[in-house]
């Protein structure tokens, strides 16, 4: 699938299966992959063991501040009121 930006995303792109260390970077991958219907969201949430809200708090920080803010350095930064 083509993104936003002009690049391409196949499911070769998205994590493992086994992933357990989320950085931001495949956190965003995930969010994307669902929002451009490359994957799912159910199939997202079985795939990597998440729950519905975990991924939801990843798509709405990605909405609002970019990837950036699925850094874990940043999420106080960014949940603050």
């Amino acid at each position: 699938m083509t993104l936003a930006d002009g690049s391409i995303m196949t499911r070769a792109d998205l994590p493992g299966e086994k992933t357990r260390r989320w950085v931001a970077s495949r956190k965003a991958a995930v969010v994307r992959a669902v929002e451009y219907g490359l994957i799912a969201q159910k199939d997202a949430l079985e795939r990597y063991q998440l729950s519905e809200e975990e991924f939801t708090e990843w798509q709405t920080a990605v909405l609002q501040h970019g990837e950036a803010a699925l850094k874990v350095t940043a999420l106080q930064k960014y949940r603050q009121p």
